[in-house]
């Protein structure tokens, strides 16, 4: 008695819509807000509130926006961890060309923040 084995084959259609398919629900559920929130720029803003793979995005706007407000020095939130955060934040603020200098918010709240001057 012989048996034979059906295999069926996915066409790339087939794959692209399933692909589709697990990013939609992937978006879903990694993002309860799909929406843009609107927050209060004022001279300091904790990271704590958003996801780690957002820091560098949020951290970006924040400086534009505060800058933007008149602001000439600003703390940024991102706790101690094992400074991941910190790096990123630091990274950003390096990169920036109206960031005049930064450094760790010893005198406002220790380790887990970063104080950064503008440029007048």
């Amino acid at each position: 008695m012989s048996s034979t084995r059906f295999q069926r084959r996915t066409t790339n259609n087939e794959q692209r819509s399933t692909i589709q398919e697990q990013t939609t629900i992937n978006d879903q559920i990694e993002n309860p807000f799909p929406e843009p929130v609107e927050i209060e720029i004022t001279d300091s803003i904790d990271l704590h509130a958003f996801s780690p793979r957002d820091v560098r995005a949020v951290t970006i706007a924040y400086l534009e926006e505060a800058r933007a407000k008149g602001f000439t020095i600003v703390r940024i939130i991102h706790g101690k961890g094992i400074g991941v955060q910190r790096d990123i934040v630091r990274s950003v603020l390096g990169e920036t060309d109206f960031v005049k200098g930064f450094k760790s918010g010893d005198g406002f709240s220790g380790e887990g923040s970063t104080v950064a001057t503008f440029k007048s």
